[in-house]
């Protein structure tokens, strides 16, 4: 699943060609995404596209009539292709921009993804008003997470997962800053000290910074918005390497599952 690394690396990939373009035309060949999308995204057509803004997963593209809100789910994909180019079966929608010799296509093989739209402010709508805060803000600190940990017996991993906590760190980073911070993902969130939190926000914005600028992480599905693959998965320290040794102590890593969801861990090194 496109994590927020892959998204940002998305948002970063689609700016500079669709920004100040006029849309032209949109097609929609399956609108039955994860929710329909709906009849009002047709507003696009004869817009010019201002900006392009992401939250947590989602991507926002702006124009003056409203904004259309995307999420890639587990397998979706932005990428460019020349006019004309045919479509292959999972190539859902395409946006062509007046006067542009590419056009901007969503790929899903899953349809787990979503096209939406917000007139107005689009961090107003539904899914998007009640997110945590940016992981590479300043709001995100360990003030913040100490104080919202206080009294919770949820175990980290699956607290620093929760969007409405924090947005944006999915399971593989999830797992990464864990073993980055020397924490076990089952220890009791509120169990955690005020230091140790330090330490964990610290590797939090630590991981997902070198993703981004990596590209985010390449495993089965994720490609830019440039049509690159990311290239982070080499620097993975645990997630995917459950029975190979620690690069810290050696030991083999275990795995587990978390909220049915793969977690890897040194058990020597995370406590």
């Amino acid at each position: 699943m496109p994590e927020l690394p892959e998204v940002e690396t998305t948002k970063r990939g689609i700016e500079p060609n669709i920004v100040n373009k006029t849309i032209q035309h949109l097609v929609i060949r399956q609108p039955k995404l994860r929710w329909p999308i709906p009849d009002a995204v047709n507003a696009l057509v004869g817009q010019k596209v201002e900006g392009v803004s992401r939250r947590g997963k989602y991507i926002g593209v702006h124009t003056k009539a409203g904004t259309l809100i995307i999420h890639l789910g587990m397998s979706g994909s932005l990428y460019f292709v020349d006019v004309g180019t045919p479509p292959l079966f999972h190539d859902h929608v395409d946006i062509e921009l007046l006067g542009s010799p590419i056009v901007m296509r969503y790929t899903d093989p899953r349809r787990f993804g979503a096209m939406l739209w917000q007139e107005g402010d689009w961090l107003e709508h539904e899914l998007l008003k009640s997110l945590g805060p940016e992981p590479l803000t300043d709001e995100f600190n360990a003030k913040y997470l100490y104080e919202r940990a206080k009294g919770r017996k949820q175990a980290i991993k699956m607290f620093i997962m929760d969007s409405k906590v924090v947005v944006g760190v999915g399971n593989i980073y999830a797992n990464e800053a864990l073993f980055k911070a020397g924490i076990h993902p089952k220890r009791a969130a509120g169990n955690i000290s005020l230091a140790r939190f330090e330490k964990f926000v610290s590797s939090i914005k630590m991981v997902l910074s070198a993703a981004i600028e990596q590209g985010g992480t390449t495993l089965k599905d994720f490609v830019g918005g440039d049509g690159k693959p990311g290239y982070f998965k080499q620097e993975l320290a645990v997630y995917g390497r459950a029975g190979k040794p620690c690069i810290e102590c050696s030991i083999l890593l275990k795995e587990i599952r978390l909220g049915q969801r793969s977690t890897v861990y040194c058990n020597n090194c995370q406590a």
